[in-house]
């Protein structure tokens, strides 16, 4: 095992070598430029009265900027209004990824988006401020309104922040966002001005309030499909950046089992990587057999989907991750792992879950399978001459058992050993 861990050890260091040293990352107040994504800039925090001084420096740091993503509750709404308009006059992307928030002045910003789409949380209210300036109020709301109108927003989603108190938050539902085209491609960028009724100023113009108890959407569905790709032969910028892998997660000891599309062999975990890479987004994950005895038949298999995830010792699975998706969190898994679990000619007796032999379960992969979906099962027996599957709910004393395979179930926890920047 030892032997097998230096491997994969060894494969790990092939496929970073494969996919670049991790790059370096250089910050400008709540924006993040990083020499992976120089396309990409990222505003993580307060919008403050710095923040349009900020956006600046990092647009010299990232000259070639088509995207921002956003995830940010708001601050000073004269700074949004800022940067939203430097936005809108270079023609850059706006983004909020699933389990991310763009409340408040950060709206101002995400409007601006000459592409922009929605897959985590925008809210808006009124603006507030702690001083009674009922001029200044109203001198606010026309720069808000003169400025929104420039970005073609929807005269409903105006109405929509003017009327939500500045106390509280209104978090756009996702047919909210279909219904006011919050999320909007370059072709479809308006020109038509908003024409909107000035409420009555109840605010000033500092800082946004918190929402309390506002339901922050991260994980709604996402925007209506992209246009036909062969009406448009270049992804856009927020379809290159949603749907292009950048990063590969990496697992040890486990198997993403099923969803094959092409089982091959190859000479190394970092082959298999690349072979799944180079097939234009249609190979979505791969398991590697790291097991150096096997000399013959397939050790790579690429996936459509990350299929379904099984522990096995001698498994090294990737999977690749877009811009709009989180690293992957770590997951808890019953399993009974085929190398080290399975005991050919052994009988567990007594214990059994049911009168009846599992009827699923044909076969010793699937009644292993069976007794990992079943939560009460802790091990199971199969006996091969009458194909019978006996999942088992306590273990009876093992004894020899001719022709029978049992497996032992335990949880094990996975986590990405590495994740991997491919830019």
């Amino acid at each position: 095992m030892r032997g097998l861990l230096r491997f994969v050890s060894a494969s790990v260091i092939s496929l970073a070598t494969f996919s670049g040293a991790f790059a370096g990352e250089r910050t400008f107040g709540p924006f993040a430029v990083s020499d992976a994504n120089p396309d990409v800039i990222a505003l993580n925090g307060d919008i403050d009265v710095n923040s349009g001084l900020n956006f600046r420096r990092a647009l010299q740091a990232a000259p070639n900027a088509k995207l921002v993503t956003l995830n940010s509750p708001g601050g000073n709404v004269q700074m949004g209004l800022l940067i939203a308009d430097d936005i809108h006059q270079r023609k850059l992307a706006t983004y909020i990824p699933k389990e991310s928030k763009c409340l408040s002045a950060c709206s101002f910003v995400f409007l601006a988006g000459n592409e922009r789409k929605v897959d985590g949380a925008l809210g808006v209210h009124q603006i507030s401020s702690d001083s009674p300036d009922l001029v200044g109020a109203q001198l606010a709301i026309s720069d808000i309104i003169e400025v929104l109108n420039r970005f073609g927003t929807p005269v409903d989603v105006m109405h929509v922040m003017f009327k939500t108190p500045p106390d509280d938050m209104h978090i756009f539902s996702q047919d909210e966002v279909d219904k006011y085209k919050l999320n909007r491609t370059a072709q479809e960028q308006s020109t038509t001005p908003t024409i909107v009724d000035v409420p009555v100023a109840v605010a000033g113009q500092d800082s946004d309030q918190k929402p309390s108890d506002a339901n922050l959407l991260g994980d709604g569905p996402t925007s209506p499909s992209a246009p036909d790709t062969k009406q448009q032969a270049k992804l856009s910028t927020l379809d290159e950046f949603t749907r292009r892998p950048n990063r590969i997660a990496i697992y040890t000891g486990l198997d993403l089992f099923g969803d094959d599309i092409s089982s091959q062999r190859v000479a190394d975990a970092s082959e298999c990587a690349q072979r799944c890479l180079i097939m234009d987004g249609q190979c979505k994950a791969f398991t590697y057999n790291a097991n150096p005895k096997i000399k013959r038949g397939p050790n790579c298999f690429l996936k459509s989907n990350a299929g379904r995830a099984d522990g096995n010792s001698v498994a090294f699975s990737g999977r690749f991750l877009s811009g709009a998706e989180a690293d992957p969190s770590a997951i808890t898994l019953g399993t009974i792992d085929p190398q080290s679990a399975l005991f050919d000619d052994l009988d567990l007796p007594g214990g059994d879950l049911s009168r009846r032999p599992e009827r699923s379960a044909k076969t010793p992969l699937e009644c292993r399978l069976a007794c990992i979906d079943e939560k009460q099962c802790v091990a199971f027996t199969y006996i091969k001459p009458k194909k019978e599957c006996w999942l088992k709910g306590a273990l009876g004393t093992p004894m020899p058992g001719k022709g029978m395979v049992s497996g032992l179930k335990k949880l094990e926890r996975f986590a990405p050993a590495k994740i991997i920047s491919l830019d």
